[in-house]
């Protein structure tokens, strides 16, 4: 593997090449593996974003500092930070770990991440880990909106609704699916004022409604944007197709064209809603 290009990507050459080997060693592959790196790297990774925050956003509260922080430095954050950094070439894991595609997993790639912080803090000191993590962060920083980042879906239709004076959504279960060990919830989230029903899945009720909220303020959005007016009786009927779309918690926003009516007639088939 070529770990020079990996230092590149990095922003940082290794003067001591183990640590850097060491930092890239999953606990599977050996016994000097890099997870005491982790530990060092997660404390170096929250001080340092936590310092960004507070000198770039000088008017956010202590309650909303805490909250981009926890976003920023959330496994699915570095997970992706990991992944520009191609990170999973470079992996040291073993037999087991590589047969079960342990070389694509989040936790890994985002614990292989803090590793190598916490090596460069050992290799060089503080400036250099802090410097490494701001060239992360400081680009991804310049394109969030600081009010709204780490909100979840429910949190943010609200807010949204709030703000033209809207009436807030209302949540309903109309279906489960699949067996009661790994159920499916479909939740359908009402916004009448702007006529819009959705629908959203997850494993569970929280989830499929974060999921509906999502697809919900994004059609809402979409509306208010075209004419702040719009009102269910002023759009032609194809526009009132496209509100009744469905959404999961793991895949991107889609709107599908289902017909409201049939909707509502194939979950009264199914007969499986919960109590």
């Amino acid at each position: 593997m070529n770990l020079q290009l990996l230092q590149t990507r990095l922003g940082y050459t290794f003067r001591d090449p183990g640590l850097l080997q060491q930092a890239l060693t999953h606990r599977s592959h050996s016994s000097l593996h890099n997870e005491r790196l982790e530990f060092l790297g997660d404390s170096i990774l929250n001080c340092v974003v936590a310092s960004i925050l507070y000198e770039r956003f000088n008017n956010l509260a202590e309650g909303d500092l805490s909250r981009l922080r926890a976003n920023l430095v959330k496994q699915q954050s570095l997970f992706e930070i990991a992944q520009k950094l191609e990170l999973s070439q470079f992996l040291r894991l073993g037999e087991g770990e590589l047969k079960s595609g342990g070389f694509r997993r989040p936790s890994i790639l985002a614990d292989t991440l803090e590793a190598l912080l916490g090596a460069i803090f050992l290799d060089s000191g503080f400036d250099a880990a802090r410097d490494a993590i701001r060239a992360f962060y400081i680009p991804l920083l310049d394109s969030v909106d600081p009010r709204t980042l780490g909100k979840d879906a429910k949190t943010l239709l609200q807010e949204f609704l709030q703000s033209k004076k809207i009436s807030l959504p209302t949540y309903n279960v109309v279906a489960t699916h699949g067996a009661a060990h790994s159920q499916e919830f479909e939740i359908e989230c009402l916004v009448p004022k702007l006529g819009i029903q959705v629908y959203g899945r997850g494993g569970s009720r929280r989830a499929g409604e974060q999921a509906a909220a999502r697809l919900a303020l994004e059609t809402a959005e979409q509306l208010l944007q075209k004419s702040p007016s719009a009102s269910r009786k002023s759009r032609p009927r194809s526009a009132q197709l496209k509100l009744a779309g469905i959404a999961t918690d793991q895949s991107e926003l889609s709107v599908q064209a289902d017909e409201p009516q049939q909707k509502q007639q194939q979950h009264h088939k199914s007969g499986n809603t919960p109590a």
